[in-house]
């Protein structure tokens, strides 16, 4: 085994992922590399896409994602993304959390490395981790379940950069315990954490496609679809009420069609001077038959934004609870569910292979840990002071017990409210917390 096979296979493990051998792949390194090249540094394949979906495709969608074909799926997906709706809902829960305030643990010469800058104004980890490639893999783990990247080395640079893949290529062989993606080359074995591959299971490391919400986001975009096409061919046709031209029974062939031909004309500001037997109607729709697709289209709504946010309260500002602060806490409890399934990809699969790069690998058991700070402002205050109380009535106890000549466990009352201590003998760790 050489230097980068042994190299990814501690890396992996380092990830904890199970799979197949990753060496059973035909394709070696300078094969990939080359066809690399040929598509301009690209290994993705141009997606496909579908325009018009039902919802008979949702079911064959389920059943090629239980057999680890995730074509369908994805596709999907993309086209539910295409709602404006779910797009700004969604992008709540992506592009609003990677941009939150992050905080780092670790040994502080790997983190003062990892916050400085390079050759642009942003930290290390920024230009490793682009926010907008995260929110993207984010946006995969909410909707398949299931998202995939890579780290791609760049020349000039001693860090790789990471890259969101598109996930309709991401394949699963039961019988193999393995995950491949199609690429240009061919298809090519994925190994979470081995220093090229970043794979996002926030849906669970078994069929992660089960736990994605793209059944029924597809399902409501489908419904919605084709309601405004409904409705749109409504309008077309019946919004617009029908004249009806009314001669006398008796009036003359030529004179009943030079009667028709004027009002067929019939314009702006149109006057008609009638003969008692002529007559002018407008035949018009009872306006109701539109309905049914606008309620489909409101219903639809909802369902995308229920699924995605867990309420209507903070899209719509509409009264859905009693308590008016219960809506904050189901929507920090969805950011944090993000926050922390990300956080653990990246902690896991994409700081380790940095650490080794610029470290080496005997470092790579001090790989530090970055989180995104998703508490409230209200909370954080909220904590400010139930942290000082706690102190004044630490130092309050204190001074009552030792006039009796008792001792106050102050590390049982630290550890009771889940106050940090550092204990004596511990190496102590740097903690910067992002702008």
């Amino acid at each position: 085994m050489g230097f980068v096979d042994n190299l990814r296979a501690i890396l992996s493990n380092f990830a904890g992922y199970l799979g197949g051998d990753p060496n059973t792949h035909t394709y070696t390194q300078e094969e990939i590399e080359s066809a690399r090249k040929n598509f301009g540094g690209q290994i993705q394949l141009p997606p496909m896409v579908r325009t018009r979906w039902y919802q008979k495709d949702i079911e064959t969608a389920e059943y090629l994602a239980n057999c680890g074909d995730l074509s369908w799926s994805a596709q999907l997906m993309a086209y539910a993304g295409r709602d404006g709706i779910l797009s700004g809902v969604l992008s709540t829960r992506t592009e609003g959390l990677v941009r939150l305030p992050k905080s780092f643990r670790g040994p502080r010469d790997i983190l003062n490395d990892l916050r400085s800058s390079d050759i642009s104004s942003r930290p290390v980890f920024d230009e490793m981790f682009p926010p907008g490639e995260l929110a993207l893999l984010a946006r995969d783990g909410i909707g398949l379940g299931v998202g995939l990247g890579e780290l791609r080395w760049v020349d000039g640079r001693e860090y790789p950069i990471f890259v969101r893949l598109d996930p309709q290529y991401l394949i699963y062989r039961w019988q193999e315990n393995q995950w491949y993606y199609q690429s240009v080359v061919g298809l090519l074995p994925v190994t979470p954490g081995d220093g090229q591959w970043i794979l996002h299971t926030p849906g669970g490391r078994q069929n992660p496609w089960q736990a994605g919400l793209w059944r029924c986001l597809a399902r409501a975009a489908i419904r919605k679809d084709h309601a405004a096409l409904g409705r749109d061919n409504w309008e077309r046709k019946l919004a617009n009420p029908a004249r009806v031209a009314v001669a006398p029974s008796g009036a003359a062939e030529e004179h009943k069609q030079s009667w028709f031909r004027k009002v067929m004309a019939w314009g702006m500001n149109t006057v008609f001077g009638l003969t008692p037997g002529y007559d002018v109607k407008l035949l018009e729709s009872n306006g109701r038959g539109s309905q049914s697709f606008s309620e489909t289209i409101a219903s639809q709504n909802e369902e995308m934004i229920i699924a995605v946010a867990g309420q209507t309260v903070t899209t719509d500002g509409g009264m859905g609870f009693a308590n008016a602060d219960i809506h904050k806490s189901i929507r920090a409890d969805l950011i944090q569910a993000t926050a922390q399934g990300l956080a653990y990809t990246i902690n896991t699969q994409g700081i380790p292979p940095y650490v080794v790069s610029i470290f080496g690998e005997d470092r790579l058991d001090e790989c530090p840990v970055m989180s995104w700070d998703t508490t409230p402002p209200k909370d954080q205050m909220a904590s400010a002071n139930a942290l000082n109380l706690a102190g004044q009535a630490m130092a309050t106890v204190r001074s009552a017990l030792e006039a009796d000549g008792l001792t106050l466990d102050t590390r049982a009352l630290c550890s009771q409210y889940g106050i940090p201590i550092v204990e004596e003998k511990q190496t102590p760790t740097l903690r910067v917390v992002g702008e």
